[in-house]
């Protein structure tokens, strides 16, 4: 193969770079395993339907624009022709343009594919002039799908990408690949790549965190939600974000426009639109107009809100030069779901659409073309809608590092065998263990449990912690340990006697004993048992103080155990690493997650070099609200060493990772599928369930009441 094209093969396979044989490859690392909540269940494809006021729509309108297979969000509808775009790419990609006039849709958006976020754009052509309203017209398409962002533009970085759009021949988008240098800061920064030449530049100033940009229709200027240079305060809700305009060739010119918003849209270069959270609580849809005659500031800027009380109206968007109506994000009083609907800023009244297609689906950040004829969003394909998708047991996560897969699992707290064979999980109620290739999945406990790990000596025994998460020192939490090859009834014991939140088993190298956390002093500190008597056959008190000593692991040699502690801050909900001998001695804080920051879920490599934990020390990489449920999305996967030294940061999204652990060996970085279908039953933000008293809707005048498309 010539070596033009080996570089374009490797770019559209990306895959191949990190692909490495258990047998072959000299690894020393190994593999990681952890849970990122509800994310197996996402499955998202971005659909279309039209943007009509006049007829509610039906599921027969509704179109799927992505190939059904990666997980595929935040979408643009680019009004750059498709010979330009694909002209652009024609050095980087092998991808010729069918022989079509024009394809019926093209769409920029991120995907998750290989292990990694990218921006792809994707084309669909037909062979003969077909009606777009009809869902047929979608199911065997003629594609180009060619990704707009190889690594060189992050120097082989992994990292998040997310909102991008098209503004003539440079994409704008949001990437995670520069390291602040600050723990608990977030790494997002708004970049344009031009798409012939791949050169980058960052638009967001060093020491500050944009998010959601947005060009305006001239392309000139781009808006972003962003801290500033105050920084990420640890909120997990409607960030208190502000929305600043610069100019999109180089990001100068940079001026605060709104005191508190996010997710900005622009109808043209002096009108844009963006929501916060109303004083009644309510979040709300705002109106930002700029001045002609006068510099534009805070003090200059014209605020108006647009969505009345009574409804959260979120994650705006508009069109160019459209001043009839915009499309939001929507959850009612009335409704368990997210769904897109249309509003009418003339009328001042809803007008209804993904509720006619897919009553009981969230539906995410709708994108509205750039004539005003059709509503993009993103939802999830599973079997409940239709689709045949099948859940990932392990999905493959491109690893910054060489000799280091990681796999983000199908469940919580997921642990492997000692010979890697299996892999034991919670579901919530219930304990899973399943072969490492997704065969011979079993239920081997039906309680509520929670933090497991194997006995490294007795074949098949698996403790965890039975009783519910995030409880009170009193709440009755036991140690058991489940024989998950036993035929027989029970199959588990229970180790712990006083039922006071005992939780985080972790058992010696030699198997001989279990380090635990306990409230049984009133306090949740560490202690140490028997392994197989339990508590009755000993008990050794690790750690005492009026905090909370948690999430312990022991080390492969023995000599450390590592955990989770707030003793610096006692009840702050911050945490902070430490390491102690299993005699009592030796303690030593490990890592310090700054004020109020938090560092969680350590676990020891096998050959015991690495600690693995999921932390907030990355801050924040997308506005949560843009995202379904997420109890904490600031957790990212980091390594450390014992020592304290060589900091490293693994995962890159805007989703809660957590719960991680090794597995024994290097496992090739492939997915595996699980027997279960996706059945898209992922929760919304659970802020968004919270309705605020109604009271009198007094603004904007109207009836704002949703209208079927009547």
């Amino acid at each position: 193969m010539k070596p033009q094209l080996l570089s374009i093969f490797l770019l559209l396979h990306p895959f191949l770079l990190c692909s490495a044989s258990e047998h072959e490859s000299p690894v020393t690392t190994g593999s990681i395993v952890f849970a990122t909540y509800e994310r197996t269940n996402y499955a998202w494809d971005i659909f279309t339907l039209p943007a009509s006021q006049s007829h509610p729509p039906n599921p027969s309108s509704e179109l799927r624009i992505t190939d059904g297979e990666s997980v595929n969000f935040n979408g643009h509808f680019p009004s750059t022709s498709p010979s330009s775009i694909l002209s652009l790419l024609h050095n980087r990609s092998l991808i010729q343009s069918p022989k079509a006039s024009a394809p019926a849709l093209q769409l920029i958006y991120v995907t998750e594919r290989n292990g990694m976020p990218n921006v792809y754009y994707d084309a669909l052509y037909y062979g003969a002039p077909r009606s777009t309203r009809s869902r047929s017209a979608l199911e065997i398409p003629v594609r180009v799908q060619a990704p707009l962002l190889g690594l060189e533009e992050s120097k082989n970085r992994v990292s998040m990408k997310d909102r991008p759009s098209l503004s003539g021949e440079n994409l704008i988008y949001v990437s995670t690949h520069e390291d602040p240098g600050e723990p608990r800061t977030s790494w997002a920064a708004v970049y344009s790549t031009h798409l012939g030449t791949g050169m980058t530049r960052r638009l967001t100033p060093y020491g500050v965190a944009d998010f959601s940009p947005a060009v305006s229709p001239s392309g000139v200027w781009t808006a972003v939600a962003s801290y500033g240079r105050e920084g990420w305060s640890g909120e997990v809700e409607e960030l208190s974000t502000d929305i600043y305009v610069f100019l999109t060739r180089d990001g100068t010119h940079r001026v605060k426009v709104v005191e508190h918003g996010g997710w900005p849209c622009w109808v043209d270069d002096s009108t844009l639109y963006f929501h916060r959270k109303s004083e009644d609580q309510w979040m709300s849809v705002y109106k930002a107009t700029f001045p002609k005659d006068k510099p534009v500031s805070t003090n200059s800027v014209t605020i108006q809100r647009v969505t009345p009380p009574g409804v959260h109206a979120f994650t705006p968007a508009t069109s160019p030069g459209n001043h009839n109506f915009i499309a939001v994000a929507t959850r009612r009083p009335s409704s368990n779901f997210r769904h897109i609907e249309l509003f009418d800023t003339v009328r001042n009244e809803f007008i209804e659409l993904t509720r006619h297609v897919s009553p009981t689906s969230h539906h995410l950040n709708p994108f509205i073309s750039p004539d005003s004829t059709r509503v993009g969003y993103h939802k999830c394909r599973g079997e409940n809608n239709g689709g045949k998708t099948a859940k990932l047991l392990l999905e493959n996560v491109r690893s910054p590092v060489p000799n280091l897969s990681l796999f983000r699992a199908g469940g919580s707290f997921p642990t492997f065998s000692p010979t890697g064979d299996r892999i034991a999980y919670s579901e919530f109620p219930g304990i899973i263990v399943v072969n490492r290739d997704g065969s011979n999945l079993r239920k081997v406990f039906s309680w509520t449990a929670f933090a497991n790990s194997w006995n490294p000596v007795r074949k098949g025994i698996v403790y965890t912690s039975a009783g519910p998460t995030f409880s009170s020192e009193s709440t009755e939490v036991d140690i058991v340990a489940i024989d998950v090859d036993s035929v027989d009834q029970p199959n588990y014991k229970k180790l712990t006697i006083d039922g006071k939140n005992n939780a985080f088993p972790s058992p010696s190298p030699d198997g001989k004993r279990i380090v635990f956390r306990s409230g049984r002093s009133g306090h949740k500190n560490l202690y140490i048992m028997d392994a197989i008597e339990g508590e009755i056959g000993g008990l050794q008190r690790l750690t005492d103080g009026p905090w909370t000593d948690t999430m312990c692991n022991w080390s492969p040699d023995g000599d450390l155990i590592a955990f989770a502690s707030d003793r610096h801050n006692p009840g702050s909900g911050s945490f902070e690493l430490y390491l102690i001998h299993p005699n009592g001695t030796g303690l030593r804080k490990l890592i310090s997650s700054k004020t109020s920051g938090r560092t969680n879920h350590p676990w020891f490599s096998p050959d015991g070099k690495l600690i693995v934990f999921t932390t907030d020390y990355g801050g924040i990489s997308a506005e949560p609200i843009s995202n379904p449920h997420q109890y904490q999305p600031y957790g990212e996967i980091y390594t450390i060493k014992p020592d304290g030294s060589d900091l490293q940061r693994l995962t890159h999204n805007s989703y809660e990772e957590g719960t991680p652990s090794w597995a024994p060996f290097y496992i090739d970085p492939v997915d595996v599928e699980s027997p279960v279908r996706v059945q898209c039953a992922f929760e919304d933000c659970h802020f968004l369930s919270k309705m605020p008293s109604r009271g009198t809707m007094v603004e904007p005048s109207g009836l704002a009441q949703p209208r079927c498309g009547a």
